[in-house]
């Protein structure tokens, strides 16, 4: 790409919107060039409007620190002057419909960590490895908006990255059903150790809203494309339990599955080893060389050691047996914030780039 791409921050100040500062600093395909927040964040430096909130291990980028935020709602000022925006707003699910859909009707793409249109008929909602036909309804979306060059697209919900990778690369022995049990971090809420010391040493076994999407999204990145829609897909059906532990980056689960055709250990492993997707095949700046990897070890993965392997954007999966009750069980991990969140939005920019949906306006 000979131009870097102009990029906005909507919610840049949040977790999610630092950790897009942060995987954007010397991107080779994207420049962050605008800030947006809240009001109270509106005309001052970024670091200022950060303050000693910067949550991140690796410290604000120096391109950044003078950008002056903008207000978030000041739509076509912020759109003005980039070619796409990610969203990471902390509003109300309809604020947030609202406003991604305004931004795109500034002829501005909007690639949202946000769930407010998950469940949009014609916004794909993307893993950049299992679903990327679900573009196309990009197009009727587009009719639908009265645009020429803006969309919404949004990624899915964070704790499903750690299980539906692996079950998707075995579609080909059709899962029917799955358990699941998700072991989420707490940057999953937001939240550091600092500003929540309660969850040190503690387990809370509710995360409002967490279980159905967790249930439900997978079937949707299965879905099919019809008449510029994304229908969900029947099966398999899914059953979770999502539990907040004292870890600060990482959403591990514990999956048990059965299959209509039941494979081996053996086919299993292989189909891991052998998964890839589009990303890989482009070669996008973010996408993880080897999606998928199995570690033989009977104590791994672990979120100390594995959590940012392929830099965050692959998932890690052990443990693999047979079970008394299904078929098979196994054990996933994925960053939350990267692949589950910026990194996984950053990646679906780069696939849009790629396949020329985002070009300079």
């Amino acid at each position: 790409m000979s131009e870097k791409l102009k990029v906005g921050i909507l919610g840049g100040t949040g977790m999610v919107g630092q950790r897009f500062i942060s995987l954007l600093d010397n991107h080779p395909w994207f420049e962050v060039v605008t800030i947006a927040a809240s009001p109270r964040s509106a005309g001052k430096t970024y670091a200022e409007a950060v303050g000693d909130h910067w949550k991140i291990e690796t410290p604000m980028p120096e391109a950044v620190k003078n950008i002056i935020v903008k207000n978030v709602s000041d739509v076509e000022d912020v759109a003005s002057g980039v070619d796409f925006v990610f969203s990471a707003v902390n509003m109300t699910k309809d604020e947030i419909k609202k406003i991604e859909e305004d931004y795109a009707k500034t002829e501005t793409p909007v690639v949202s960590n946000n769930s407010a249109h998950r469940w949009t008929p014609d916004v794909p909602m993307v893993v950049p490895e299992l679903n990327p036909q679900h573009l196309d309804v990009i197009e009727s979306q587009k009719k639908r908006l009265g645009t020429t060059r803006g969309f919404i697209v949004v990624k899915p919900n964070c704790s499903i990255q750690s299980y539906t990778p692996a079950l998707h690369a075995l579609k080909k022995f059709e899962p029917v059903e799955v358990v699941a049990t998700t072991y989420q971090a707490i940057s999953g809420a937001g939240k550091t150790f600092k500003e929540w010391p309660e969850m040190e040493g503690n387990i809370i076994p509710f995360i409002g809203g967490e279980e159905e999407k967790s249930e439900e999204e997978p079937l949707r990145i299965w879905g099919e494309v019809k008449d510029g829609q994304i229908v969900k897909a029947e099966g398999p059906v899914i059953t979770t339990q999502c539990i907040r532990v004292p870890v600060l980056n990482g959403h591990t689960a514990a999956v048990f599955v059965n299959f209509k055709n039941k494979p081996s250990k053996e086919e299993i492993l292989k189909a891991w080893k052998e998964f890839k997707g589009m990303p890989q095949e482009l070669e996008l700046p973010s996408a993880p060389k080897q999606f998928i990897q199995y570690l033989e070890e009977d104590d791994r993965p672990q979120v100390r050691l594995d959590v940012d392997y392929e830099n965050g954007m692959g998932v890690s999966l052990g443990r693999l047996r047979e079970d008394k009750i299904y078929d098979y069980k196994f054990i996933g991990l994925s960053h939350n914030t990267k692949r589950g969140a910026a990194g996984g939005a950053v990646l679906i920019a780069e696939l849009l780039a790629a396949k020329k949906y985002i070009t300079a306006k």
